[in-house]
């Protein structure tokens, strides 16, 4: 039976008067240790009954979860997926998610709600909301504001729905192109993921949704681009590269949780590392909001780390390390921590320090308001107009025109063959955290949920004639070149679609657990591609994959390359505006292409003796560079000013330069800043990007592009550890890819070597002036 509670409505912690660390502490105050441990925990009622693995070891802990009605009887601190762990429909999803506030709000002696948390890396991982381009499109795009707006739309979804909490974005910087959740990340360079990613955060914090950071930290660089596999990392890559992403998106963003990595760096499991959850993003880094579990990994402790004996070691292990919040269910928080804390081996005041955490984001979300209600204000629609068009105007953006022989554009398209394993598959267009290819592969009977029209449906829309033939299984068998070659030769021009297909845990060629050999095109797509070259037909060649792929036995044999990173449910028809003309091609590399299969790891962030020399066989060198990206009109770049040739190094510059479209037609150019340190206490990058600016320039006009540099933006992990700024000279590099200057400059930083911490500044500030 419910439980009366007739006073408590008027306790002090129900007061929204009083400040919040008043209202936590009196509720402490109150709470059993049941009743506390409860909140720290999440429940995901859904997952016994999953066909397919979504998280790993799903199925191992499947059963370990207590009773529903037995859980809540104590509380509950969140419920895990309630939309996104089988396709339900929205207004089914949100009457069932207040009815599951209902039980826990009066099953329990206080009445607290849950936070409602779901994923969010692509659209809203929910039936029936809009497919948005993947994360790597995002970084492809450089519009951070675009971004931003796209997911204030997607929080204002989740909100609408009863949600609180999204676990995006991933801000894992890319560090070996084989790995299989490159899709997930933004790219390869920490500044690019730290400027787009921070965009992503406030704006689904503005739509009051808590922004969850994604894998703190290291996990991207894990051996041999295998998933969950350890990291072998010294403290400067990870203070250089790996941290300052997760630096922006907490100060600049206004991120309000954290999710803990996997992986293990040099041995230590992030779960169960205080000096990272703790003494760096806690007392460095100054984060006050929640630190949540990724999926089963305080049970990872015990079950794959080995560094806990069972459930209540690897619990106390991790909440002694700074994780608030286990996830996805109630394993290692409960019952195995409360016996250790009665029987003294586990101080309670590190409960109640995660628990103030937790209560304390609660106040913030007002659900310990007296006027809370579990009804959701009701679901908007998830694939609104409004929504479909930012997914469009997204998908556009992250459009990488790399190479082009003039066959593109072809404004009236003949007759066109269009090949290839994804050319008529709508999921060549979905990441794996998009509902579809997450959840509905396992429910085959049920509808997609949104549109998803192909490749091929889109070039049939303009097209006067459209011959398909697969040519090929992905990812392998079933082929039939001849059919594929009598297509091509027919045709005017052949659109050769080739790529991944996104997947779980072994179920696709790209996705979580979905990790690569080498970067060969999977399968027998290579050979489909040079049997289409024979024929003669002009081929353009498009990439539709969730990472870059070798094309250096490809590339200068087809007319046209297109690369396109799962770009969503309208990204088939943006690809077909850029190739006819109708949209301008303005999307950049956020990860280089290589030339070879085997070149790996390898990002263009290298120091000197990372790049091509005499003394090795092997040459690294990019076949597109990052930053690499061509338009239907051209760009000069003229008048390089930077304002200063001597600065302290506490101060600032401004490095200004003049970009004119040469061209017939309007266009966007992605201005790029890139910095070398020659001489420094350590080795660093031949070249690392500063600052970007996405520039429309009208044909025939020119813009004045101007950085504004803090010398803090030098800054590196010097001799000793420790983030400084070293006096000497700083070269300026500016131009459209990272490889290839079109102006460049100098200054030099003087005065003594400067120690900077966490306040430093982050960003680099631009101004675009006619």
């Amino acid at each position: 039976m419910p439980q009366s509670r007739p006073t408590e409505d008027r306790q002090p912690y129900r007061d929204p008067a009083l400040p919040v660390e008043e209202r936590v502490a009196d509720l402490v105050s109150r709470m059993t240790l049941e009743e506390k441990l409860n909140q720290l925990v999440g429940m995901w009622i859904y997952v016994s009954g999953a066909e397919e693995r979504v998280a790993p070891h799903q199925e191992d802990f499947a059963d370990d979860t207590p009773p529903w009605d037995e859980m809540i009887k104590s509380g509950l601190g969140q419920l895990t997926r309630v939309f996104g762990s089988a396709p339900i429909e929205p207004d089914c999803g949100a009457a069932a998610l207040t009815r599951l506030q209902r039980e826990i709000t009066t099953s329990s002696r206080f009445g607290i709600p849950a936070v409602a948390h779901e994923e969010c890396l692509a659209g809203f991982t929910a039936w029936g909301a809009t497919a948005y381009p993947v994360p790597l499109s995002w970084g492809a795009s450089f519009d951070p504001g675009l971004v931003g707006e796209m997911a204030a739309s997607i929080g204002a979804d989740m909100r609408s729905a009863g949600v609180h909490q999204g676990l995006a974005p991933v801000l894992d910087v890319v560090r070996d192109l084989r790995w299989g959740r490159v899709e997930e990340t933004l790219g390869e360079d920490p500044y690019l993921i730290g400027a787009v990613g921070s965009a992503y955060v406030a704006g689904l914090e503005s739509s009051g949704i808590v922004a969850t950071l994604k894998h703190f930290a290291g996990y991207s660089a894990s051996r041999a681009g295998r998933n969950l596999a350890p990291v072998s990392m010294g403290p400067r890559e990870f203070a250089d590269v790996v941290l300052p992403p997760f630096e922006m998106a907490l100060r600049l963003g206004g991120a309000r949780s954290v999710m803990h990595s996997y992986t293990d760096v040099d041995g230590m499991p992030s779960a169960a590392d205080e000096v990272l959850l703790t003494d760096l993003l806690r007392d460095e880094l100054g984060f006050t909001g929640t630190v949540v579990a990724d999926y089963f990994g305080v049970s990872f402790l015990h079950k794959l780390h080995g560094v806990a004996g069972g459930p209540g070691e690897a619990g106390a292990a991790a909440l002694r390390a700074g994780v608030d919040v286990e996830l996805p269910n109630a394993r290692c928080y409960v019952d195995p921590l409360a016996r250790l804390v009665r029987s003294g081996e586990v101080d309670e005041t590190l409960v109640d320090r995660a628990l103030g955490r937790v209560l304390g984001q609660k106040v913030e979300l007002g659900l310990l308001d007296p006027d809370w209600s579990p009804e959701a204000p009701g679901p908007r629609e998830f694939d609104s107009a409004a929504n479909r068009d930012l997914a469009r105007r997204l998908a556009e953006e992250s459009v990488v025109l790399v190479a082009n022989d003039g066959t593109l554009p072809v404004r009236e398209p003949g007759r066109v063959a269009v090949v290839g394993p994804l050319a008529d598959d709508p999921f060549a267009l979905l990441g794996c955290y998009s509902f579809p290819a997450h959840i509905g592969v396992s429910y085959p009977d049920w509808p997609h949920g949104i549109d998803l029209p192909t490749f091929r449906d889109e070039i049939a829309r303009v097209a006067e004639h459209v011959d398909h033939v697969k040519g090929c299984d992905l990812p392998s068998g079933g082929a039939d070149f001849d059919a594929a070659r009598a297509a091509a030769a027919g045709a005017d021009l052949c659109v050769a679609v080739v790529g991944d297909r996104a997947g779980l845990f072994g179920r696709g060629t790209s996705g979580e657990g979905c990790d690569a050999a080498d970067l060969r095109l999977p399968g027998d797509q290579q050979e489909l591609v040079e049997a289409l070259i024979e024929t003669g037909t002009p081929v353009v060649l498009v990439v539709s994959s969730g990472r870059p792929y070798a094309l250096g036995a490809l590339a200068d044999r087809v007319a046209a390359v297109v690369q396109v990173f799962f770009p969503g449910e309208a990204g088939a028809a943006a690809l077909t505006g850029v190739l006819t003309g109708e949209v301008n091609p303005s999307g950049r590399l956020p990860v280089s292409i290589p030339v070879t299969p085997g070149g790996n790891p390898g990002t263009y962030l290298t120091a000197p003796l990372g790049a091509a020399s005499e003394v090795s066989s092997l040459d690294p060198t990019a076949l597109f560079p990052f930053g690499h990206g061509l338009s239907y009109t051209d760009f000069a770049y003229s008048d390089l000013q930077v304002s200063a040739e001597e600065v302290g190094t506490d101060g600032a510059v401004e490095v200004a330069c003049t970009v004119t479209n040469t061209g017939d037609r309007d266009g966007d150019e992605v201005v790029q800043l890139y910095l070398r340190d020659p001489v420094a206490q350590v080795t660093r990058p031949v070249r690392q990007l500063a600052g970007f600016a996405r520039v429309s320039v009208p044909a025939g006009e020119s813009r004045r592009v101007s950085f504004r540099l803090h010398a803090d933006r030098t800054a590196y992990a010097g001799a000793r550890g420790k983030r400084i700024v070293d006096p000497g000279l700083i070269e300026v590099h500016v131009g459209g890819d990272s490889a290839n200057p079109r102006l460049s400059g100098e200054f030099r930083l003087v005065g003594e070597v400067r120690e900077v911490g966490a306040d430093r500044v982050l960003d680099t500030p631009v101004t675009i002036s006619e």
